[in-house]
């Protein structure tokens, strides 16, 4: 069966795997460089962005919709962290009033 050229086919594939990688790495840095929880989440979720751009690309270059039907579990699956996440973070800032990921040792006892 044959499908009709997308507006993301247009676009070279090269170009968004650089920008997926691009976008996983930069997440990748500030999950390990920074201190604050809040932008550690902010991170994760970068990252399972480029993931979910990168999936989306080649299931349109594919014309197959199974990545596109990934993309939305991982989406799902993505806010449930968040949620979990940000539940977390505010009994870590109701307990040490600060979400700085450094003082989570005091939490242990």
């Amino acid at each position: 069966m044959e499908t009709g050229n997308t507006f993301i086919q247009t676009i070279p594939i090269e170009y968004i795997i650089v920008l997926s990688t691009v976008l996983f790495s930069l997440g990748v840095l500030g999950v390990l460089l920074r201190k604050n929880a809040i932008i550690i989440l902010g991170c994760v979720e970068l990252m399972l962005n480029s993931v979910n751009l990168l999936l989306a690309a080649f299931s349109a270059y594919n014309g197959d919709a199974a990545g596109q039907i990934l993309v939305f579990f991982i989406m799902v699956v993505a806010a449930a962290e968040v949620a979990v996440g940000l539940g977390i973070i505010a009994m870590m800032y109701r307990n040490a009033k600060s979400v700085d990921i450094s003082i989570l040792n005091r939490l242990k006892g």
